[in-house]
């Protein structure tokens, strides 16, 4: 009698982002991929510009010259918060994204802190290991979901 086939994988190898962590290869609490991730940083943006500019914090009319470090504060603020009273940022809570710990249980506070200080910093978040976790997501023990 054979046994059931294991979850499908995307390639020929058996291999697929977050195997390792045990994360199924779809559906469900697989890794998030790269369309969705961009998706809801594009809304995270859009949500931290609308906040800067009912606030005067920042104005599309006046281009500045260098980091306005306004929208990176409320940026960061928004993650933060968002982290950690729903385990994922309002973009991600919109495309179906969580972030939750690599052994299980809840975020927390001082991770979403540490995620988002480097998040902040982007370069961290552009370097991926294998299992498409950023440099902050491994610093913070984090792993980016689907719902």
């Amino acid at each position: 009698m054979p046994s059931p086939a294991p979850s499908a994988s995307p390639d020929a190898t058996g291999e697929w982002p977050g195997r390792d962590l045990g994360l199924p290869s779809s559906g469900p609490r697989s890794v998030g991929r790269l369309g969705r991730r961009l998706l809801a940083l594009a809304i995270d943006g859009v949500l931290t510009d609308l906040i800067a500019f009912v606030f005067h914090v920042w104005s599309p009319a006046e281009p500045s010259a260098g980091i306005n470090w306004g929208l990176v504060g409320i940026f960061a603020g928004l993650q933060v918060v968002f982290l950690a009273l729903l385990s994922g940022s309002f973009g991600h809570v919109c495309v179906g994204l969580r972030v939750v710990p690599t052994r299980g249980g809840y975020i927390g506070v001082v991770r979403p802190v540490v995620r988002t200080v480097l998040l902040s910093l982007v370069i961290p978040a552009v370097i991926f290991d294998r299992d498409q976790r950023g440099l902050h997501d491994r610093a913070a023990g984090t792993v980016l979901v689907r719902r």
